[in-house]
């Protein structure tokens, strides 16, 4: 049995400031050694319910260069860096039996709600077939169109509700209650970490009674960026077109992977500044 833990960080216990996520800032180290503990958390879940299975663990935040290689589970096998791949579900393919998603956080715009955006501040939304989809439902519709579980999130309450209105049977695990963008009631990390790894197995033990997220196409696909220069790049891009001349561009996907990819390259552009 392989399974595979994406990790983001915003949505670990006790994260609730830019700081401890952002790589320049003074308290991103230990940011990164929580990040890691409830990575290992959830793979100990994993080996509890399946000795013999495959772990690997993709790094989902940010430069995807955050988990601390020395530190993890020597069990699992650690996906780093960039680009590559299905981004955040680096190492999803057809041998993949289920998908843990541990310390994602909830969608732009949602509230309250820890650190919550969607890939970066740049994408204000993202629409597929007309629903709002976050990182969280971006991910786990990636993983339903090769046809892969979500079985577990774990995040804050905000992100762990955007969950379960996709797969109300997954299981969650909310490590710490929004009081807003940067302030949260947090679960002790060990604490939180001994409910990962309990709601790991479990999800393990239940993944074949949990159904996929899937999105048949064509899919019609609307993004909403931050600012005009965006869209003028965006626009460059064969098949994307801009909407009613302000910040959102369109356009059509045969499936759910060519839309990940091409969203995933918007997001790229939007990164760059005006010279």
């Amino acid at each position: 049995m392989k399974a595979l833990i994406s990790v983001d960080l915003e949505g670990v216990s006790g994260i609730v400031h830019p700081t401890e996520t952002n790589p320049d800032s003074y308290d991103y180290e230990r940011g990164r050694a929580l990040m890691t503990a409830e990575a290992n958390a959830a793979i100990a879940g994993v080996f509890d319910a399946e000795p013999d299975a495959v772990v690997w663990v993709a790094d989902a935040h940010g430069t995807f260069r955050n988990l601390l290689p020395e530190d993890l589970d020597r069990r699992a096998h650690l996906v780093r860096g960039k680009p590559r791949p299905l981004g955040m579900l680096a190492g999803l393919d057809e041998h993949t039996d289920a998908v843990l998603f541990i310390g994602y956080h909830a969608r732009a715009g949602a509230g309250p709600a820890v650190l919550a955006h969607t890939i970066s501040d740049s994408i204000l939304d993202v629409r597929v077939g007309g629903r709002s989809l976050g990182e969280i439902g971006l991910n786990a519709a990636l993983a339903g169109h090769l046809d892969v579980p979500v079985v577990l999130l774990s995040g804050d309450d905000s992100a762990c509700a955007e969950f379960s209105e996709l797969v109300p049977s997954a299981v969650t695990v909310a490590v710490k209650q929004s009081l807003g963008q940067a302030a949260a009631v947090a679960l002790h990390p060990q604490e939180a970490r001994e409910r990962l790894r309990r709601a790991a197995a479990d999800a393990i033990t239940r993944r074949g009674s949990i159904p996929l997220v899937k999105m048949a196409g064509p899919l019609d696909v609307e993004v909403d960026l931050y600012g005009p220069y965006m869209v003028d790049l965006a626009v460059l891009v064969p098949g994307v077109t801009r909407v009613g001349g302000g910040r959102t561009v369109a356009f059509s996907a045969a499936d759910f992977g060519d839309a990940y990819r091409l969203i995933s390259l918007l997001v790229q552009l939007s990164s760059i500044k005006p010279s």
